[in-house]
């Protein structure tokens, strides 16, 4: 294990309350790490330099794992562009800077699929990165992420850091966001569904077409990637921090559905039986995004939640919810 992130290193977990973050607190309490050093919103601003910069100076965390930031699907996307690219720009820009400051060696940030042109060869490999357009319903989320791996590369050329990011396929497991304003593809099916099936509504309308193609993958899978990368040493690192290019790692499960066949899986899990009207006049999004992970896996990682699985807990989290009125 590097000495750079041990089971004693004070690793500071930004958006620890989120889908991402959650799953990084409950990986390293299952692996033996100490608790990690953790702030709500409420407590800690990120968007906020000279907030961010206190909290760096007081705390001097060894590694970061930048889970925050503002994230939703298409829906969100188009509605507050503004806030996704200023929010996620300022918080990725304050947490490296601050986190550099006070010593930090190896951080990592969390980016997304989306950061690739929107119609790229598939699989998807990292230096496909900048080779195209973007797709248009998620462009400045997408501009944001890509100056955060840029942010990184920097540091690393100039500094000597070990800043590296994460490009995690589509992910869904415990505390999503189940608000159909600004939830991702998995919550929004769910809730549509639970919801039709409490109900008792005979019909489920969607978003689309219903062809894209889509990878998914359990945040906890996700997780404990990033937690191999972290501990791993730099020279079973040296791929990804050649500073020849911009370091970054795919994660994905490998394995794709249509979002029409989503959607079924789903309504048998749930227990609906009414029909399902496709709104084809909305967007679909990227019609295929399939990531290739074979970097992370040649490090031995594998994932390890079924889709089947994963989507019963996610159902079963949100039905419970809904049937106590919180959804």
């Amino acid at each position: 294990m590097s000495e750079l992130v041990g089971a004693q290193s004070r690793i500071f977990v930004a958006g620890h309350n989120g889908l991402v973050g959650s799953a990084m607190v409950r990986g390293l309490a299952s692996s033996g790490y100490r608790p990690p050093i953790t702030r709500s919103h409420n407590e800690l601003n990120l968007t906020d330099y000279s907030a961010t910069e206190a909290f760096f100076e007081s705390e001097r965390p060894d590694s970061v794992i930048l889970a925050a930031g503002v994230v939703g699907g298409i829906n969100a996307n188009n509605v507050m562009p503004v806030k996704f690219i200023t929010d996620n720009l300022a918080i990725q820009t304050n947490v490296i800077r601050a986190a550099f400051r006070v010593g930090v060696e190896r951080l990592l940030f969390l980016g997304s699929s989306c950061i690739y042109p929107r119609d790229c060869p598939q699989p998807i490999k990292e230096e496909y990165l900048l080779s195209g357009p973007l797709e248009m319903t998620n462009r400045p989320y997408a501009v944001a992420k890509i100056a955060g791996v840029e942010m990184c590369w920097a540091f690393n050329r100039e500094c000597g850091t070990k800043y590296f990011s994460v490009m995690p396929t589509n992910l869904f497991g415990p505390n999503d966001k189940f608000d159909l304003k600004d939830s991702h593809v998995l919550p929004a099916l769910v809730r549509k569904f639970v919801d039709a099936k409490v109900s008792g509504a005979p019909m489920v309308q969607l978003w689309g077409t219903g062809t894209p193609l889509r990878e998914f993958l359990h945040s906890d899978d996700l997780a404990r990637a990033c937690l191999q990368l972290l501990s791993s040493s730099d020279s079973d690192l040296d791929w990804l921090f050649d500073r020849s290019h911009p370091p970054l790692v795919n994660v994905g499960s490998g394995n794709e559905v249509s979002i029409f066949d989503l959607a079924k899986l789903v309504a048998s899990e749930v227990g609906f039986s009414g029909t399902v009207q496709w709104d084809s006049s909305m967007p679909d999004g990227t019609p295929r995004k399939l990531l290739d992970s074979s970097k992370i896996r040649s490090l031995g990682w594998r994932p390890e939640v079924p889709l089947v699985e994963g989507i019963a807990s996610v159902c079963r989290e949100y039905t419970q919810s809904a049937l106590k009125g919180v959804g």
